[in-house]
Formats: structure tokens, C-alpha cells, sequence
């Protein structure tokens, strides 16, 4: 579904991605882990077309994402962002149903709230929800509503940026489950970027891990633990001393 092929960025003197490799398969979910600042984010905005590389190709389905109708691919991801990054001045019904409200996607305003409802539904949200606002949930129901929205438009690509910062435990774990469960109905392509060993345990089929710049390692989530890779165990088993340097 997505390949990358030898992507390059960098950032005045700070080269972060270094000929990056990686071939996501259709209907895997994957994960991206690395440690903070080694580029997991900006591989992330290269891929969305936020940020462009400055060597190599990223192709969807074998197109090459610089070509064609961005719109049109656009139209084909869904995205939870770490901080959710909902709209205040929306209530919750409309933050859901943004992109069926408005652009290519658009359906009437009755369409767009019944969807948002059935939604907000599938991730364990009443309907007494979708009038509040954002600023009067708490911040598991929030990272709900994002996911809510990830999956209105009934995309085949759907993103997730650090789904479980900020949260306790317990409602990570919630979110986790939610996203697992969501991935394998909807039958989608999942590309998650964290460094959350719970949630990569959870949620993937397939592990990256990110390092200096390139992928030091991919594999199925099941061979990781035994892969033999020293910056991988160490990452992993959350390690100080090892070949990847702590700042002390």
C-alpha cells in the first residue's frame, strides 16, 4: 500500500531522515518506534505530503504521491493527532464530521451529523456527546472524538500520532483496544508512530524501528522480542546502557 524509498530530509545542518526503506503492506497495521527527535514525526509529514523529502519517492498504491489529484488522495486517510487537535469553537458533532461538512466529501448537514453519531457510537460515545464542546471533556473522551473523526470519511489509510500521550493507563489502554478493533473491522492500512511499548504490543502487526535516520530494523510484531538487534532490546526493554545514547 505504501512504499518509501531511500527518503531524505534534512533541516539546515540537521539531517534527520537518511535513505529511509519501508514498505507498509495493505491491511497491516504498522508501527513506527524510535526514540524522541529520531525523525519519526517528519517521516510521518513526508509520507501525508506535509513535508517533502529531499531525495526519494513515496508512492500509495504504486503512485507516486507528488503526481495526480492530491485532493483525491487526501480524501483516502484518516488521521488522529496526538494532541487531537479538535476545533474549540465546534461542538463535538461537527469537529467528527469536518471533512463530510465541507470539500469533496460533502453530504448534507443531516447525513454528516447521523454519521458522526454512529461513530462517536463506535468508540463508546453517547449522543448526549455531540453537542458539548471540546473544553468540557476530559482528555480520554477527547482522544475518542479524534478517532471518531479518523474514521468518518470511511478511509482505507488511517494515521495515529502518539495515541496515547497524556493519558493514565487505564484509558490508554481503552484507546489501544478501540484502535485494534477499529483497524481489523474497517480492513484498513494503520500507520502509528510511538515509543509507547504498550501500544506497539497492542495494536501492530508489523514493527519499524527508526534510528539515526534510517530503519534500523522492520519485522511482524512477533519476531521483535527475538531479533537480536542491540538498539532494538535496549529500546524495548527501555534500557539506559546500550549502543543508542542517553543524555544525561
Amino acid at each position: 500500500m505504501i512504499a518509501l524509498e531511500e527518503i531524505s530530509k534534512t533541516f539546515g545542518t540537521n539531517q534527520v531522515l537518511r535513505g529511509v526503506e519501508l514498505e507498509i503492506a495493505t491491511g497491516r497495521s504498522m508501527v513506527i518506534i524510535g526514540g524522541s527527535g529520531t525523525g519519526k514525526s517528519v517521516l510521518l509529514k513526508c509520507i501525508l505530503g506535509l513535508v517533502t523529502p529531499d531525495a526519494g519517492r513515496i508512492t500509495i498504491d504504486g503512485q507516486d504521491i507528488t503526481t495526480g489529484d492530491r485532493d483525491v488522495m487526501l480524501s483516502r486517510f484518516g488521521m488522529l493527532f496526538q494532541g487531537g487537535a479538535l476545533f474549540d469553537s465546534m461542538p463535538v458533532w461537527q469537529n467528527v464530521a469536518f471533512r463530510l461538512l465541507s470539500g469533496r466529501l460533502r453530504r448534507s448537514r443531516d447525513d454528516a451529523r447521523a454519521v458522526a453519531l454512529a461513530k462517536l457510537r463506535r468508540v463508546g460515545l453517547g449522543a448526549d456527546v455531540a453537542d458539548r464542546y471540546p473544553a468540557e471533556l476530559s482528555g480520554g473522551m477527547q482522544k475518542r472524538v479524534g478517532l471518531a473523526r479518523a474514521i468518518a470519511a470511511d478511509p482505507e489509510i488511517i494515521f495515529f500520532d502518539e495515541p496515547t500521550t497524556g493519558l493514565d493507563p487505564i484509558m490508554a489502554g481503552v484507546i489501544n483496544t478501540l484502535i485494534r478493533e477499529i483497524v481489523t473491522e474497517l480492513g484498513v492500512t494503520a500507520v502509528t508512530i510511538t515509543h509507547d511499548m504498550s501500544s506497539v504490543r497492542a495494536i501492530a502487526d508489523d514493527v519499524a524501528m527508526l534510528h539515526a535516520g534510517k530503519i534500523r530494523w522492520t519485522g511482524p510484531i512477533g519476531a521483535m522480542d527475538d531479533a537480536g538487534d542491540p538498539y532494538l532490546e535496549q529500546f524495548v526493554h527501555g534500557r539506559a546502557e546500550g549502543p543508542i545514547e542517553a543524555l544525561r
